[in-house]
């Protein structure tokens, strides 16, 4: 899964909220009057890295120490980073993965908006810094990254003694789901976007039939077009490549060579432009790609794609990704029916090929058939939010007959950028309840009538806007 991050790294990561002079006397001090940041720095194991001011809250970037195997926690620890928003202890509490990296400036996801709430965001185990030295790769898998959350949130409960929601978008949905599976009594709710659910990691037909009916039929012959054409063009395309390689001091170690790369990249191209952008956004495909230059080529691949992906200075920051990839949660592989075969030499490439090759990867087929299984019969207060025409909804959670108070969404038309304020306006109000409801907020017209739902905190221009980084493609 590649280059999909370049905006994942950020894509529910939204924030603040503008608050009234007495919110923000409120949010100095906890319940017994000990200023919050002396409550937190008495808890064992947690130290400050910094703190940043922000109107109507306390914001901390912290270090919390964990074991590096949770089966034995007398064989070494580390530090693994994160930062919360405190609003208040009488507030609930989001508990917030990206599922890679944390953004040290101040930011809200959309439950905590809606519950107007806390939020602390951890980074993923083995993201830098908060990766063990030596790093020994066994203890990356999703039930080590589950007990770090289990073991941060007992810490911080003691503190924040109100409700907690659990949520993520895409890999953080995936790492909020496996979260409550691991730790089901730990969380009050569970909000989960775009979140893939690969059972079975080598049947991935629902990709190739998604791509045969998204959008519409002229926009995916453009990119379709486009893609073809940056094949057919290798050649003066790749020495481009090697003139961007060289002027960038990148090089293609892991992956093998630019010759790689390069096709990597281009077929990761119709795949990013559906997760990222919308369909609306086909006017800016070049309308004849054979007619098109070879600066017009490369300047669409670059723009939806992006060259730096597959470079080891691309590769090098989400190797912890690839590997869970590679070892438990699946990677797609899809088919490109409009490409003769012949123009086509490795084809969707497995996780293997994009870490170095001396961290050993095995494969887990059971890791993931045994969260949906438990999904599908399990699930409570969980709600799964997907966009209509983001590829990585092709796979997603189902719930079945053991399911309690959980959904499963859809937002018309939008991407790997859906949330609840994308859903048709009865989803809206339902999943706007379920999460107030949740989170122990739930004003009293609201549990009488779902319609009456609203988001808790006001909308701020600054912290509610979305980060448009984007990370390189097929990463979930």
């Amino acid at each position: 899964m590649r280059k999909a991050l370049r905006w994942l790294l950020a894509l529910v990561v939204l924030v603040g909220t503008v608050s009234t002079a007495g919110a923000a006397t409120a949010a100095q001090a906890g319940a017994t009057g000990t200023d919050i940041k002396d409550r937190l720095l008495s808890i064992p194991g947690m130290s400050l890295i910094e703190e940043k001011p922000y109107t109507g809250y306390r914001y901390f970037v912290l270090n919390y120490t964990q074991p590096i195997d949770h089966r034995h926690p007398s064989k070494g620890t580390f530090q693994q980073r994160f930062t919360l928003l405190h609003k208040g202890v009488d507030r609930p509490t989001v508990f917030y993965t990206s599922g890679y990296n944390v953004s040290t400036n101040p930011s809200r996801s959309e439950p905590t908006r809606l519950v107007d709430g806390n939020q602390v965001s951890l980074e993923y185990r083995f993201f830098t810094p908060s990766r063990p030295a030596p790093a020994d790769w066994s203890k990356l898998d999703i039930w080590q990254a589950a007990s770090d959350q289990h073991r941060l949130f007992t810490a911080l409960k003691q503190v924040y003694s109100q409700n907690w929601i659990a949520t993520g978008g895409s890999k953080g949905g995936m790492t909020a789901t496996y979260y409550e599976r691991f730790y089901p009594r730990d969380m009050d709710g569970v909000v989960a976007y775009v979140a893939p659910d690969d059972v079975v990691n080598d049947e991935d037909s629902a990709y190739d039939r998604f791509f045969e009916t998204v959008g519409t039929k002229e926009c995916r012959d453009r990119l379709g077009a486009v893609q073809r054409e940056a094949l057919v063009r290798r050649e003066p395309l790749e020495k481009k490549y090697a003139q961007y390689a060289a002027d960038t001091h990148a090089t293609f170690t892991t992956i093998g060579g630019l010759d790689r790369a390069y096709e990597a990249v281009v077929l990761d191209y119709v795949w990013g432009f559906w997760q990222y952008s919308l369909l609306k956004d086909c006017d800016t495909i070049p309308a004849d790609a054979r007619t098109a230059t070879d600066q017009q080529i490369w300047d669409s691949v670059d723009t939806i794609s992006g060259f730096s992906a597959y470079t080891d200075q691309g590769l090098e920051t989400y190797t912890p990704y690839y590997y869970q990839a590679g070892t438990q949660m699946g990677a797609p592989t899809i088919h490109f029916p409009h490409i003769e075969k012949k123009l086509i030499r490795y084809g969707y490439q497995p996780p293997r090929n994009f870490v170095p090759r001396s961290i050993p990867m095995r494969f887990q087929p059971w890791a993931m058939r045994d969260v949906d299984t438990w999904v599908r019969h399990h699930a409570r207060h969980m709600l799964f939010v997907y966009g209509q025409n983001d590829p990585w909804g092709s796979e997603r959670f189902r719930l079945g007959h053991g399911a309690r108070d959980s959904y499963v969404f859809t937002a018309p038309g939008m991407n790997h950028g859906a949330n609840v304020a994308g859903l048709v306006p009865d989803q809206n109000a339902l999943a706007t309840a379920r999460i107030l409801d949740w989170a122990g907020v739930a004003p009293a017209a609201v549990r009488e009538n779902p319609s009456a739902a609203r988001p808790l905190a006001r909308p701020d221009a600054k912290l509610d806007a979305r980060d448009v980084e984007r990370e390189p493609v097929l990463r979930p």
